[in-house]
């Protein structure tokens, strides 16, 4: 117990009145924050962690939830310490903000779409710290130099929609730190984030907590960010507190079997250094199959050709065109039967639009697609219908891609009934065959996609894409948004149909480990090119671009002994890829470093 805690919660309980009755959110739970200390609260969704931060700020209320039991005790500036969950609105205004201060998950729902960035910073320091429209607007731009967003001056006038996502959550953090709080509460931050724009957001929020003197309660799901940033460690299940500990011991020796599992279940960075094949990861209590051998004289299924893919951008009164977005390339790979090849890079990278470029579901300009030595850029709308059989993609968020009113069960099966591939009652047989496939319990062939977690959905969503029985499935960023563990059991469910069904796998991610662990094959995108393409192996023990390197250079190491300081992050702003309409790239020019393994030659 620490003597002198800025924040003290215990025995909380916090319950909603649902229509089914009675749900306890967090059931009691008790732990300290001290001045100036990181302490990570983890565990899956569900857990109770967000829970316990948003009844810290008494927002947890206005989501229908109710503090039951318990005291949250908070050190004010002046000395005295105040009890959250027995202060009136009036107190709670003052503290959320002075004392208390959030980044929330999602920076695009926290901020206002249709208020300015400046508006936006400067209310809260004209509410509580009584500045002057200038004076607000002084510090508003400080802030945003403090939290690195460049031009600054320009970003002011700009609306969230301008900005990028890590800028987005930038500004979010400057927000949180405007009145100077003395708890810094951060709510998954970094979640939806590329590596190396993760990277700086930790790297940035370390550095503020130094210089500030600011506690932060970093609440995630990411083991290898709890070890980059994390003193003290708290780990939640089902609403409870099942472990806490010094960072070093909950990594080196966790006693509690949960937090053993949250561990086993993390891919890290190396682990498959030495390994010809993709591996399963380890699931405590769960027989972990074997890796498929790989077959290097499988023939090639999908060669991509040169492939072009550009967007308009439209200005003016008349809106014509006055430039376009360079979103794809020049941009060439294959792919073997049975095999995994990822895409990697950051967002904008041309991922994606890579993706959806193969299956047509945007015209590129140019380029060849041969799936099975056809071409799918030459096919009529007819024929493309058929060839779509062939190649299936998992999208990455599974609850948008699924309809909210059709029951699973109809939603496998439509692919089913649209290519009268069976009738009658062997179409439910084939679905519930899908369901096993994908180890989803046959008692939820009736339920709607709300009432399954997230992991489930994708499940449900890879079930359909295997509904045509496919040579292709295009994963784009399919485990992004999982929890640990469900991550871990997606990858090895696709691990394991590539090794029973032989199929070939795209593979789209932003996750340098996630990619280490299911690949044969690896391409590096950085604006729209591939700057390095080779085996795993190749790319990951010996990576010759500059980007592939500071790529894995980013990547948080789940060992609170293996930090990685601001200083050898070495990142630059990526360049806009919108050019204007007279512009002719330069054709891509490879250098061969190995057999397979290729880099961009500097143009």
């Amino acid at each position: 117990m620490l003597d002198d805690p800025l924040v003290s919660i215990e025995n909380l309980r916090v319950e909603f009145d649902t229509n089914d009755g009675l749900v306890v959110g967090v059931e009691d739970v008790s732990f300290q924050i001290g001045s100036g200390e990181t302490v990570c609260v983890v565990g899956e969704s569900g857990s109770g962690k967000s829970i316990t931060s948003l009844s810290l700020m008494r927002l947890v209320e206005f989501g229908g939830g109710r503090i039951a039991n318990g005291k949250l005790k908070v050190r004010r500036a002046e000395g005295k310490t105040k009890d959250v969950a027995a202060s009136d609105d009036a107190l709670m205004r003052h503290i959320r903000g002075n004392d208390i201060a959030m980044i929330f998950q999602e920076p695009m729902s926290a901020l206002n779409p249709v208020f300015t960035i400046e508006r936006q910073l400067t209310e809260g320091l004209r509410v509580h710290k009584k500045l002057s429209l200038g004076e607000a607007r002084a510090k508003a731009l400080e802030l945003l130099k403090r939290v690195r967003i460049p031009e600054p001056e320009r970003r002011l006038k700009q609306y969230p929609h301008e900005l990028s996502g890590g800028m987005r959550q930038r500004v979010v953090i400057a927000m949180a730190l405007a009145c100077e709080p003395r708890l810094l509460i951060a709510d998954e931050p970094t979640t939806a984030l590329d590596v190396t724009i993760q990277a700086e957001i930790l790297a940035l929020i370390d550095r503020l907590k130094r210089e500030t003197g600011t506690a932060v309660l970093f609440i995630t799901h990411d083991m290898a960010v709890v070890a980059q940033v994390a003193d003290r460690v708290v780990v939640m299940y089902r609403g409870n507190k099942v472990e806490e500990g010094p960072v070093e011991r909950i990594f080196e020796a966790p006693e509690h079997p949960y937090t053993q599992a949250l561990l086993s279940a993390v891919p890290k960075l190396g682990d498959m250094a030495g390994k010809a094949a993709p591996e399963p990861l380890h699931i405590m209590g769960q027989e972990t199959p074997p890796a498929p051998p790989v077959n290097e004289d499988a023939e090639v299924l999908l060669d991509v050709r040169n492939l072009t893919t550009r967007f308009p951008v439209k200005g003016g009164f008349f809106r014509r065109t006055v430039a376009q977005v360079h979103a794809v390339e020049d941009v060439s790979f294959s792919l073997k039967a049975g095999q995994t090849l990822s895409l990697v890079g950051e967002s904008g990278c041309g991922k994606s639009t890579t993706g959806r470029s193969i299956l047509r579901l945007v015209e590129p300009l140019s380029g060849e697609v041969l799936i099975g030595g056809r071409n799918v850029m030459d096919l009529s709308q007819m024929q493309l219908r058929e060839a779509r059989r062939d190649m299936q993609m998992v999208f990455q968020d599974p609850f948008a891609s699924l309809n909210p009113q059709m029951r699973l069960v109809d939603q496998v099966a439509e692919p089913i009934r649209n290519y009268s591939l069976a009738k009658g009652s062997t179409v439910q047989d084939q679905v519930t065959a899908l369901f096993d496939r994908v180890h989803l319990p046959r008692s939820f062939l009736n339920r709607f996609p709300h009432e399954l977690s997230g992991g489930q959905r994708q499940r449900v969503a890879i079930a359909r894409a295997l509904a045509l029985n496919p040579k292709l499935i295009i994963a784009d960023e399919a485990v992004s948004a999982l929890d640990v563990s469900i991550q871990a059991q997606v990858l090895n469910l696709l691990i394991e149909l590539q090794a029973d069904l032989g199929i070939s796998l795209l593979f789209i991610s932003h996750d340098m480990a996630v990619v280490e662990r299911v690949s044969h094959h690896v391409a590096v995108m950085y604006l729209g090119r591939i700057v390095e393409l080779g085996p795993r192996a190749a790319i990951f023990e010996n990576p010759q671009h500059p980007y592939t390197r500071d790529l894995l250079s980013a990547v948080p190491v789940a060992d609170p002994r293996q930090r990685k300081g601001e200083a050898e992050l070495n990142f630059k702003p990526i360049p806009s890829p919108v050019f204007p309409l007279d512009y002719v790239p330069t054709a891509s020019v490879y250098d061969t470093v190995s057999p397979g393994h290729m880099v961009l030659r500097d143009r």
